[in-house]
């Protein structure tokens, strides 16, 4: 980064935190915020601190929450209580809920296991979802997880850890491409793979 100024210099490292941002991304997004008003300027960076600060962890589902109490959606009475779609991170909620055929509940995993990069169980929420099962009101968990390896990995590990348990357990049919996220499956797609979904 030769040439720029420290404050800039500055700003590149910090956008280059990004995923997938490179060097040249880096630089037109500090340029770009160079060109900002100062009322703008402010009101990106308090956005950002405000990702920070406001957003919460829901305590039942463990996705994203404006307070510090159960989310919009665990506290929604028109949701259908007794089904649970399993994902692995809170982005994919906001994915599933382009499907206007589901109106159940969600468990964020939190990830997906993988041996390879030392993640277990123990990493995951998936005692906390087996208690939420063995509690008895849910009646059937759809595992959401992305149809890679560690996402079969961890869907056959979850049907496994819940055969005591007197629930149905399905899992999205591959209308989603092998190896593909779920984050950027279109809404057909997953509605398909939700309706096509298999039973272990």
């Amino acid at each position: 980064m030769a040439g720029y100024i420290e404050p800039i210099k500055k700003a590149i490292e910090e956008f280059r935190k990004l995923p997938g941002v490179g060097g040249k991304t880096a630089a037109r997004f500090a340029f770009a915020v160079l060109n900002f008003s100062q009322q703008d300027a402010e009101k990106f960076a308090d956005a950002i601190m405000g990702l920070k600060r406001d957003v919460h962890t829901c305590p039942v589902c463990f996705g994203f929450s404006d307070t510090e109490d159960k989310c919009e959606i665990c506290s929604d009475e028109q949701r259908d209580k007794s089904t649970v779609c399993v994902v692995e991170y809170p982005k994919d909620v906001m994915v599933m809920e382009k499907v206007r055929g589901y109106r159940g509940l969600y468990h964020i995993l939190g990830g997906a296991l993988s041996p390879i990069d030392n993640i277990t169980p123990k990493d995951l929420t998936i005692n906390e979802l087996v208690e939420r099962v063995g509690e008895g009101d849910i009646k059937e968990v759809i595992i959401a997880t992305n149809p890679t390896p560690s996402g079969d990995t961890t869907a056959a590990y979850l049907a496994k850890v819940l055969e005591p348990y007197d629930v149905e357990v399905s899992r999205l049919a591959y209308g989603i491409p092998v190896g593909g996220d779920i984050e950027y499956a279109d809404e057909v797609t997953l509605y398909r793979a939700l309706e096509g979904r298999k039973y272990f």
